[in-house]
């Protein structure tokens, strides 16, 4: 059996005697026999907490994980407790009078079960206040484990060291006082009984043994025979385990081994050992494939095989896939309501039946090209059924299995150089050219036999057996499009595209150029693209690739660029897309079936898009729209698409998003169509304006002209204010004065406007003034300040100081450049220090009206020069 043991957390510590895994957080739980428990992080290996829990030996551990429990039996006769988050103890009592050697969470009641030196089971339920509701005796020796049947949950086993196992049913629990017999006895070992596990499969009524006596045995509970007894290990066998979803049996043993068997054929697959002495306790993890193994001197968690389902679904979207030995078929066409599905809703295959089972562990599927033949390969063997009834077609030796370009063709892989071709279900010998030379790892059909090894794709000629092209590259996977021009080769962080000329194949072959070729015929391949993205799974429909990525992305590449569908919440193997529903299936490990959205009409209109076949493009897209196969996302996506081939006029037709459509119009300098976006955007319904404001913009409306912007303006959307800029700049680029003028006025940058307009020389000044109110109505008192100058307004200037508060700068002012207005500023400056408590230096400053003999010249001639100026600033033209 092939599947890969990879080993994830490695911890050593005192003596394991328990170990659970959470069902869904990424943590093992492990009980110690220094007292403590311990919960580990399964992906960094970190121990996350740490509780004190007792000062005996813990030897018995379970999660409850719908109550952010644990609970642990121990050998101070206890049962405790333990909220995992906050770390305290929700309940400790005494519940054997001796040593708790094991306990059992009922997976639906609120029911604990634990077993003890005393040979007693008891039942106890946490929601009547953790009461002893059941007892079960008949046992004459320590008891060791209890397990529920996942079959019925109201039945459980328990194995003793009297040597047997007996099964026993939950009554309605009425009264702790009654005893209950078991439902019958298998006197299962020569010595004591260490572990009992039940089949979790619905096809055999199993239950696995062991013992002191170093086996493992397998029991039909309903005919009470057994049905085979392994051997193997040299010491007292501490636990015997089926896997929930992989055909194999997993033992532990003190000898310090753990043992994988085939629960098939009852073979070895595989021992494990980790030098951490004895082997005490296991955990299996129900939807993730790891196990974990308490030791002497710590725990191990290993992870086996992988997550990823094995499946094969054909053109037409008919399903194979196999849950554990059964094999099952449905039909992606039949999903009911495809066209009213949102993106990443889970799919029910309400077509879903069983055809069969496999003779072997598959561990691929693959269908033949016409869908007739489906191939399962798996245990270094491949066996040929037919897609509808299921029966044995063909089979052999082999590891890997590829399909040719037709149903009657598909070669075989049975050791790392030994390749054969079989035409007809017939072997043609002698075909294959230069197999000796190179180790394969795997094979791949398609118009070309491809093999991949270490560091190298090789591909041959179906047909001739020579070689058309090696490709040194380090793949993992080779897909080959469905028009059978392109074929992309996956490798672990990147991907390539590659178009195959079979006409240059055959040119370099009739000129005889490739015989005792090892490197085939360089023509026969161009690389049409390197993208650097991790495939996991992948499919072609024409010449568009669609693939997950190992960031969980469902994208999409076609042309020369990768385009995202969807992000995925979760792990998902693609399984295939459905033209008809304009969808994409994929599937998790547990091969429940989601579905994401994928207009083929925004593929094909793509596609010629890249073969410059414009007026079909044009064709497909009118057709698309009109039926309504592609809708504003869809639009969306073709304009991006559009725009990064450097057509942007095209993209600005389609597009629909107004973000995007302004980044297009500016991008062109399609100023009106800017403008159109974002005065569509930017208005929100204007704000009620009290009768005090109105009254304020009519007399302002009276008294400039032309018309300025009203106080009170309608509200521009905030989001709209950096388009209104953009816009603005574009048009001052373009020497459109006018249309800059007003994204500046509607952005609120009248700093930009008030520089607009000062270069608009005489032009200009009324607004100029005009925007020096806006800004002193809006705070924005350093740009008004410097327009009241710039336009001579120094009167302006000295109020705007003294309305801000800065009374002596507008005193200063005033008696350089505004000598009228001297008096006043010395009035208001001496009143704030009067204010401020200060009044000799008040008394210091000179006032004009007062004091007119400490003004140099003679107060009255200044006051005459400065109507003289201000009567000549009035018959000059003012240019800013």
């Amino acid at each position: 059996m092939l599947f890969e043991v990879n080993r994830k957390l490695f911890s050593r510590s005192d003596r394991v005697k328990g170990v659970d895994f959470h069902p869904t957080e990424p943590w093992v739980l492990t009980g110690l026999y220094n007292g403590q428990v311990h919960i580990h992080h399964t992906e960094t290996g970190a121990l996350l907490k740490t509780f004190e829990v007792a000062d005996v030996p813990v030897r018995c551990i379970k999660f409850i994980a719908r109550k952010n429990w644990f609970v642990a039996g121990s050998d101070d006769f206890q049962l405790r407790v333990f909220n995992y988050n906050t770390h305290e103890k929700v309940a400790s009592f005494e519940a054997h009078p001796d040593y708790i050697r094991c306990l059992a969470v009922h997976p639906e009641r609120s029911l604990v079960l634990t077993g003890s030196d005393d040979m007693t089971i008891k039942v106890w339920d946490w929601e009547k206040g953790w009461k002893n509701v059941q007892m079960y005796q008949g046992h004459t020796h320590y008891i060791m484990n209890i397990s529920f049947n996942p079959k019925d949950t109201n039945t459980f086993a328990s194995a003793c060291l009297d040597r047997t196992v007996k099964i026993w049913s939950i009554s309605a629990l009425s009264s702790s006082t009654s005893s209950p017999q078991a439902n019958f006895t298998l006197e299962a070992h020569e010595k004591g009984v260490n572990y009992v596990d039940f089949y979790p499969g619905n096809d055999k009524p199993y239950l696995v043994t062991c013992g002191d006596d170093k086996t493992v045995k397998v029991w039909d509970y309903l005919s009470k025979s057994c049905v085979q007894t392994m051997e193997g290990h040299t010491n007292n066998v501490s636990f015997a385990v089926f896997h929930p979803s992989l055909p194999v049996i997993i033992s532990g043993s003190e000898d310090g081994t753990v043992k994988i068997w085939n629960s098939n054929t009852y073979r070895i697959e595989n021992t494990l050992s980790y030098a951490l002495e004895r082997a005490w306790c296991v955990a299996l993890h129900r939807t993730a494939n790891e196990v974990a193994v308490g030791y002497d001197e710590g725990v191990v968690v290993i992870k086996l095989g992988k997550d990823e389902p094995t499946f094969s679904v054909d053109s037409s979207g008919k399903m194979i896939y196999t849950k554990s030995s059964a094999v099952l078929s449905a039909n992606l066409t039949l999903v009911e309501g495809a066209s009213s599905l949102s993106d990443g809703q889970r799919v029910q295959l309400s077509s879903s039946k069983e055809i069969g089972s496999s003779e072997v562990f598959p561990t691929a599927i693959l269908h033949s090209p016409n869908g007739r033949w489906v191939t399962v390969v798996g245990d270094g063997e491949w066996i040929t059924y037919t897609a509808l009834a299921w029966r044995n077609k063909s089979f052999g030796n082999g590891f890997s299995f590829a399909w040719g370009p037709d149903s009657n063709t598909y070669a075989v892989l049975e050791s790392k150089v030994n390749l054969k071709l079989f035409k007809n279900f017939k072997e043609k010998p002698g075909v294959i050219k230069g197999t000796g030379s190179w180790g394969m790892d795997a094979l791949y059909g398609g118009p070309l036999l491809g093999a991949r090894g270490n560091g190298f794709v090789i591909f041959w000629d179906w047909e001739t057996g020579e070689i058309v092209r090696r490709v040194d590259v380090d793949a993992k996977n080779i897909y080959w499009s469905t028009n059978n021009t392109l074929v992309a080769i996956a490798s672990d962080d990147s991907f390539y595209i590659l178009r195959f000329d079979r006409d240059a194949y055959e040119a370099k072959l009739a000129e005889g150029a490739l015989e005792n070729s090892d490197e085939g015929a360089e023509e026969a391949f161009e690389v049409v693209a390197d993208v650097q993205e991790s495939v996991k799974t992948a499919k072609w429909i024409g010449d568009c690739f669609i693939y997950t990525t190992s960031s969980n992305r469902l994208m999409y590449f076609v042309g020369n660029e990768s385009y995202s569908i969807s992000p995925l919440d979760t792990p998902l193997y693609l399984l295939s897309y459905l033209p008809a529903h304009n969808r994409v299936y994929l599937s998790d490990k547990d091969l429940n079936v989601y579905t994401y959205h994928l207009s083929l009409a925004v593929v094909e209109y793509q596609i010629a898009v890249i073969k410059g076949e414009m007026e079909e493009a044009a064709g497909i897209f009118k057709d698309a729209v009109e039926k309504g196969l592609i809708g504003r996302e869809g639009r969306g996506r073709l304009a991006r698409f559009l725009e990064s081939r450097d057509l942007k006029e095209l993209a600005l037709e389609i597009a629909t998003d107004p973000d995007h459509k302004f980044e297009l119009a500016l991008g062109l300098d399609d100023l009106d169509t800017a403008l159109e976006i974002v005065k569509a955007e930017s208005e929100i319904a204007p704000t009620a304006t009290p009768p005090s404001e109105v009254d304020i913009e009519a007399e302002a409306k009276e008294v400039s002209k032309p018309t300025p912007a009203p106080t009170k303006p309608t509200e521009i959307n905030p989001e709209s204010i950096t388009k209104w800029k953009a816009l603005g700049d574009r048009a001052l680029a373009a020497w459109r004065f006018d249309l800059a003028k007003e994204c500046f006025e509607n952005a609120g940058d009248l700093g930009a406007l008030m520089l607009l307009l000062m270069s608009m020389g005489g032009e200009g000044e009324d607004e100029l003034l005009k925007l020096a109110e806006r800004a002193e109505n809006e705070g924005q008192n350093n740009l008004a300040w410097v327009i009241w100058w710039s336009t001579g307004a120094r009167d302006r200037c000295v109020e705007l100081l003294m309305k801000t508060d800065r009374v002596s700068e507008a005193a200063m002012f005033a008696r350089t450049y505004a000598p009228s207005l001297v008096s006043r500023t010395v009035l208001a400056w001496q009143a704030e220090l009067k204010a401020k408590s200060r009044p000799k230096i008040a008394e210091t400053i000179a006032n004009p009206d007062v004091n007119p003999d400490l003004f140099e010249e003679g107060w009255d001639s200044v006051l005459e020069k400065e109507r003289e100026i201000q009567e000549k600033e009035k018959h000059s033209d003012h240019s800013f």
